[in-house]
């Protein structure tokens, strides 16, 4: 399951534009909108400090959140975020509410173990990983906080695709029409470690 869920606090806005969004955010606030769930939007004002927290504290975008506005409370999950070029602090965030079966499309990070037990790592091999994240179709309340690719025994030149990757029940594949490629395991600029080839080859065979 994704991180922890957690609570927000909420004010309606009834003015919008920019105008009002600059005001806003000069108040230590952000202009953020409810939507979906086949209802009307709803413009809301945030904590700067607290949204920027969770933003940074990472799993934002896959993490259901609950949002209370007047004391009304919105389970939702963040859609999309947009932060200032310059200053690096948040402007506006979009949440999509959910419901128990609310399907959502949402980007899975990936986490490699048995690096250690990598033969091709353990001679000099570097693991060129051509995803960080894999986009999958899933139920809203059961978000996957990471997908683990295991590299227990992986060689240079070896790929590991998506085939590799074992994803828990109701979750699939927004590419689902092709095994692409997670990470491959290339030589090393300088060549590779012939000892540490031949030793790893030596642990395989016993």
């Amino acid at each position: 399951m994704s991180h922890e869920s957690y609570e927000l606090k909420a004010e309606a806005r009834e003015r919008v534009g920019k105008g009002s969004a600059r005001e806003l955010r000069r108040n230590g606030l952000i202009p953020a909108v409810i939507y979906g769930d086949k209802q009307a939007p709803i413009s809301i004002a945030l904590n700067t400090n607290e949204v920027t927290k969770r933003i940074h504290a990472g799993g934002f975008m896959t993490t259901i959140a609950t949002i209370e506005v007047d004391g009304k409370k919105y389970k939702v999950l963040p859609k999309d975020y947009q932060l200032d070029p310059v200053r690096d602090f948040t402007m506006h965030v979009d949440f999509l509410r959910v419901s128990g079966n609310t399907q959502v499309t949402v980007e899975i990070p990936v986490h490699f173990i048995n690096e250690e037990k990598s033969q091709g790592l353990k001679a000099g091999g570097v693991l060129n990983i051509v995803r960080h994240e894999i986009e999958v179709h899933c139920p809203a309340d059961a978000i996957p906080e990471f997908f683990n690719v295991d590299l227990n025994g992986k060689k240079i030149g070896d790929s590991i695709h998506i085939s590799d990757v074992t994803l828990p029940k109701g979750v699939s594949l927004v590419i689902a029409d092709r095994d692409f490629t997670v990470a491959t395991i290339i030589a090393p600029a300088g060549g590779v470690d012939e000892t540490a080839v031949e030793a790893g080859e030596g642990e395989a065979e016993a």
